[in-house]
């Protein structure tokens, strides 16, 4: 029998906050702000002060932690301390977690002659730092969850894969809760190297802070960010057993692959297509049921084309309103879908709908990107789309709680 998947509690750190309020309260009366990385021309969206004993106390793993695996654990953390699960059911609890690569190369090795690694500086497992389970470990340990697990390596779609892989495992009656999300960071000279050589990052010599507009005819490419979040999925029964807080209702989940280019989506969009449709047929809704869209959005000249084609072709008889969570985060590659759940949850709390404010020329003007100021009301239902390098696609359908 299909069962009801809904999310009782929820972790986050990210540039914009680390809880719902703080969140609410920059999108309402902020701004976007982007700092300057030290590259030139590059600039990005940090999480200034962050510092991980504050989520964990003093915990022994945090060193083979690289940065981004320590966003994943922190939100995580903070996520299990909000659900008020036992002890017991956090043992039965599933673990999905999206991960991607530490680009930090320097960082970690001090010296490298003619591709002779120095053991100089090394740590003893310092190859913890570059395994894509070692957040899961970490989370385990320390919140005590030993259920089914699964790490996500799907590039950039890979913590909104975690979310959906979660929902279908309660959905079908494997696991009563499952704790997932995932964390990332590419703010460091390996990872600002990558995306530079790829051509894929927003260049400027001015603060881009008010000029960043996914879906602008002038973009030219997406500013990094880093962050993380988790959220406690549960079944619905279960949650309302023990007097759980509903904050909002799975639906559906779609995936699929382009297999077109190792670093550009299919220009066509088919595949992207077919991972919305697969969600939105999971979730047994129309098109037109959507009232919102969480767009993957990176200000990419390929990616924002081929996504506005996608809306047009799926979304013929009801617009719904075009979000761009990534003019106010960046991107934050494996961890966007999982943050940017977070924003839109926090920002319907709020009562408004997150705008993309420096978009003046749009790439096309029949679409409902939302610019400006904007209520919330009357929007309950959203799609939630990222697409990673290598025609990674996913999707993810979310309602707002109504009991």
């Amino acid at each position: 029998m299909r069962r009801r998947v809904v999310v009782t509690s929820m972790g986050v750190v990210s540039s914009l906050g680390a809880t719902s309020e703080e969140i609410g309260k920059r999108l309402s009366v902020g701004a976007p702000r982007f700092v300057f990385t030290g590259e030139e021309g590059l600039w990005a969206a940090p999480v200034e002060g962050f510092d991980l004993k504050a989520y964990t106390g003093r915990f022994k793993a945090g060193r083979y932690l690289n940065r981004g695996a320590q966003f994943a654990v922190a939100s995580a953390a903070a996520a299990i301390e909000a659900s008020g699960l036992s002890e017991k059911q956090r043992a039965d609890t599933g673990l999905f977690c999206g991960s991607g690569p530490n680009f930090d190369v320097g960082e970690e090795f001090a010296r490298i002659d003619h591709g002779e690694i120095s053991e100089e500086g090394l740590s003893a497992l310092w190859m913890l730092r570059f395994l894509p389970n070692t957040a899961a470990s970490a989370i385990s340990r320390l919140t005590g969850i030993h259920g089914e697990n699964h790490t996500c390596g799907s590039a950039c779609a890979a913590s909104l894969t975690a979310l959906g892989e979660a929902y279908r495992k309660i959905r079908d009656g494997y696991l009563d809760t499952a704790l997932a999300g995932g964390g990332d960071s590419r703010i460091n000279r390996g990872g600002l190297l990558a995306y530079g050589m790829a051509r894929a990052l927003h260049r400027s010599e001015m603060d881009p802070s008010t000029e960043y507009a996914p879906f602008d005819a002038s973009r030219k490419g997406f500013l990094p960010g880093e962050g993380g979040a988790f959220f406690l999925f549960e079944e619905l029964e279960h949650a309302r057993r023990r007097g759980a807080e509903i904050h909002a209702e799975v639906l559906g989940f779609g995936s699929s692959l382009d297999g077109y280019n190792m670093t550009a989506p299919d220009p066509s969009g088919t595949w992207a297509e077919k991972a919305v449709r697969l969600a939105l047929d999971e979730a047994f809704l129309l098109p037109e049921e959507v009232d919102a869209v969480s767009a993957h959005g990176t200000a990419t000249d390929l990616n924002d084309r081929m996504e506005a084609d996608l809306f047009k072709r799926v979304f013929t008889s009801r617009q719904p309103a075009i979000l761009a969570p990534k003019a106010w985060l960046g991107h934050l590659a494996s961890a966007c879908g999982a943050v940017e759940l977070a924003v839109m949850l926090s920002a319907l709390k709020h009562g408004v709908l997150p705008s993309n404010p420096n978009l003046t020329d749009p790439l096309d003007p029949s679409l409902d990107v939302v610019t400006g100021p904007r209520s919330a009301d009357g929007v309950s239902t959203l799609l939630f789309e990222n697409f990673g390098f290598g025609g990674q696609n996913s999707a993810l359908v979310v309602r707002r709680w109504q009991p």
